[in-house]
Order: structure tokens, then sequence, then C-alpha cells
């Protein structure tokens, strides 16, 4: 079944999801070349026994492997099923056992069922599965889809996604790069993340897709990946709606690797359900662990050109600086005087996360942001307008107005949301009453030039949901 959705390509509070391999390390540099770039064992007899016309997603593209989960088990001849403890990465909960209890083949499709285990004396334990095609299907360049549907309840984190064959080859994880196709969080199904992990510090570049209608628990959906050198775009359902060409590998104090580094090595697929972790939060009550908790995957499918041109070069950086308005103010309707869609990315943008429930209307110089859920993170009711100008070594004024209508707090930063989320100004609570106040804040900004600061008010994890009423809000540079 497929849906179209709305193209939504923004930057979201994903930092935390660090979907990763354990461990990297060698260091090791390569030469660009022009080349084919299949494994030998690129078209298997798989692929020619199934009864199946499949088409190339574009011209130029043949297949090169694909599953389509026909048999009656999982093929360990093209699949590994994978070991972790509880905690192995993201402080998740789950335990990896590579059982045919947690990731089996039935009607047609590859199954991951997280389980919820409690013992007699009440202790509650999770296990799940996680399987991988590493040094069975690993390759360079190429198209990479897979038909899904994913599962719902908060605290599950489904994913599918590419890490490389060897792990060692650049370094330790992020070092070595990673690749995240899609990631849908359990509690918040109408949404896709599409990421990639690099550099050293660890970076990311991050897309969303927000369907207009439906989720993606309930329908399946095609989500693809189309990797060149130098080039990376996601894609839903046929739709791209992100692309990037910027990264980098290194080791701090050595130079970068060359580009494209490390995206020029061969990568192997990666399908797995989380439950728990720094990202998604912890399952609650609510959480359901039946059918409904199952990743279902209907396909996948590897296509690749017959070569790629390798001679690429890193795109110069250009940073789009926004200008302040007449009065000095980066945030563009800081005083609310326009009634703005505060659903899409053009100025302010309010987001529910996490569990998050409330509504955020625009309304006599003011903008009213009620609650009904206050999920379980601070971001889970959040406002916010990113493309700020962040000057390295310039001083910053941070203010603005607000009350609620009973007493509580809220807490506003000023982030980096594609610069892995580094506090330009930390995160700091701010006391409301129902009386008006004005709140200043100075801070200043030592990191390197950064088009894209994100004004933020978190008004999520509060024993209060008030309504909370805030105006005229400021952004300028005080100093240089």
């Amino acid at each position: 079944m497929r849906k179209d959705g709305k193209r939504i390509l923004t930057f979201t509070l994903a930092a935390f999801m660090g979907l990763s391999a354990a461990g990297c390390g060698k260091n090791a540099t390569t030469e660009a070349t022009t080349t084919a770039t299949a494994t030998p064992e690129a078209v298997t007899e798989a692929a020619t026994e199934e009864d199946i016309e499949i088409e190339a997603p574009k011209g130029g593209y043949s297949l090169v492997w694909h599953d389509e989960f026909s048999g009656t088990e999982l093929n360990e001849d093209d699949w590994n099923r994978e070991k972790h403890q509880v905690g192995w990465v993201n402080n998740e909960l789950q335990e990896y056992i590579p059982s045919a209890d947690y990731a089996f083949v039935k009607d047609g499709e590859l199954v991951i069922q997280p389980v919820k285990n409690v013992d007699e004396e009440g202790n509650v334990s999770y296990v799940s599965g996680r399987v991988n095609t590493q040094n069975k299907h690993d390759y360079k360049y190429g198209w990479f889809e897979a038909k899904i549907k994913f599962p719902q309840g908060k605290g599950f984190l489904p994913a599918f996604w590419m890490m490389p064959q060897d792990e060692n080859f650049y370094g330790q994880w992020p070092k070595c790069g990673e690749i995240d196709i899609a990631e849908v969080l359990g509690d918040s199904t109408n949404t896709n993340y599409g990421t990639l992990h690099y550099g050293e510090p660890h970076k990311q570049n991050q897309g969303t897709y927000i369907l207009d209608s439906g989720n993606f628990a309930d329908e399946y959906h095609v989500f693809a990946i189309e990797w060149e050198p130098g080039s990376i775009k996601w894609y839903v359902d046929g739709n791209q709606y992100y692309e990037t060409n910027d990264w980098y590998s290194k080791w701090p104090g050595a130079p970068e690797k060359p580009y494209p580094a490390p995206f020029n090595q061969p990568f192997h697929v990666i399908l797995n359900v989380a439950v728990g972790g720094d990202w998604p939060g912890d399952p609650d009550e609510t959480t359901p662990f039946d059918d409904r908790a199952a990743m279902k995957v209907d396909y996948v499918r590897i296509f690749q050109k017959d070569s790629y041109d390798e001679n690429v070069e890193k795109p110069v950086k250009v940073l789009e600086m926004k200008e302040p308005d007449e009065s000095g103010n980066f945030l563009t309707n800081g005083d609310f005087a326009e009634a703005e869609d505060l659903s899409d990315n053009d100025f302010w943008k309010f987001l529910e996360l996490n569990g998050g429930k409330g509504a955020a209307e625009i309304k006599d110089g003011e903008i009213i942001i009620s609650t009904e859920e206050a999920g379980s993170e601070e971001y889970s009711i959040q406002l916010v307008q990113p493309g700020m100008p962040m000057y390295k070594d310039a001083k910053y004024k941070l203010s603005f107005e607000a009350c609620a209508d009973e007493a509580r707090t809220m807490k506003t930063a000023v982030t980096a949301p594609t610069n892995n989320w580094v506090r330009y100004f930390k995160d700091t609570p701010v006391d409301l009453t129902t009386d008006w106040q004005t709140f200043e804040f100075e801070f200043n900004m030592k990191d390197e030039d950064d088009d894209n600061g994100r004004v933020e008010f978190n008004m999520g994890a509060t024993d209060s949901t008030a309504t909370i009423h805030i105006k005229n809000v400021r952004l300028e540079k005080v100093e240089e």
C-alpha cells in the first residue's frame, strides 16, 4: 500500500538517536577512482528464483540483491542475527537475542517483534530482534529501499539503516559514518527521520517527512536512499525529501580524510526495533507488546548503476547569515503580529513530541500555548524558530515577555540543530506567574559561525500544564 505524503524538510530533535555500531578503530585513507561497485555476489540466485518482476527506481539502475521474504524462515545466508546486552547503546532497555522468536519470516514478511517479560517478582525486561547483512551483502553506492510498516507505542524506536562493512576503516563511530534511512518513533508515527552521522566531533545532517494523513504504523510505505559519490538523497514513496553532500571524517588534531570519506566504502543494511533509550523514552502502561509492536518488512531491495565517478570534490559550504530587521531583531514575527501557520517550516513552528499533546495560536500580538499532555521530555511541547545567524565571539541578548494561567515553569535556549545540538545559550528555566514579566538573557557565542541557530521554548515534562502566553520575543547581537 502506497500513500503519498507531504514533503517536509526540517531539522528536529533526533540528536540523541545514536543508533551506532560498537567500535570502529583503524585509521586509513582511500583514493578516488572510477569503478563498478557491486560486490562479487551482487546478483544472487535468490534474485532469479523469485517469480516477480522488480522495476528499477529510475533509469540507469539494475537490481543487485533483494529479499522478498517469500520463504518460511529468515535466510541466514543473507542475514546475520545480532546479540547485544541491555544498555549496549543509548541506554536502551532491550536485549537483542539471535532467535527466530524475535526476528522471523511470516506471510511473506520479515517480522521483528519486541517482547516484554515480567518475572514472578514483578521485574520487567525486554527482548527484541536485530538483523544485518554484514559480510554477506555490502555495497558502495546505490539505491537502497525497503517497504515497511512500523510499530506503534511509547518507547519503540524501529530503524532501517546502514553501517560500514569494515567498521575499523576510518576509526570509531562516528568517524566511520552511519546512514539512517528511516526511523519512526512509536508515539509519533506520522513522522519519519532520515539522518547522516559522521565526523569527530560527532555531527549529523537530518531531514524529516511528515504525512498529510495516515501514519507509518497503519500502512506500508517505501523508504529509500539514493547514495552516489558526494551525494545522498532520502525518499518516502518515491518523494525526495532531503539531500546532503556536506560531511567529513577526521581524528581530533589530524587533517580530514579525502572527501567523500567516510561515505566511500561498502555499507550493509540493518533492521531492528529498540525499546526505550535516550531518544524515544521508556515504554509506559499504554505501550502494546502484541502485533502492534512488530516492525513488518515486505521487502529489501538494492540497485546500482554500472559505474560511479568517485572523482568528486567537497563542496564549499557557504553560510547564509540572516540579516536582522530594522530594530535589530533576528527573529521574524517576534511580535506575533501575523497569525502564521505554525506547522510549516517558515519562521515559528510548534512541535509535539514524545507524548506531548497541545496547541498553539497567535492572537492579539501574543502566542498562546495550551498543553493537554506534557509528554516525557522537555521538548515534548515546544515552540522554535531556526535560521538564527550565530557569529563566533559575538555577544547576544535573548528577551521576551511571558506569563501563564497559573504559576509554572518553562525553559528557553538557543541551540544548534545542524551542529550536534550544541547549546549556544544553555537550557535555562523560567519561572512564570499570572502576571506578565520581561525576561532578558545575554550570552557569548564561542563556537564557529553557524547560520542555523534555533531559539527554543520548551514546555514539556512538567507538573503543570497551565496555558502559557509569550510576546515580544527578540534575539539581537549586542556586541561583536
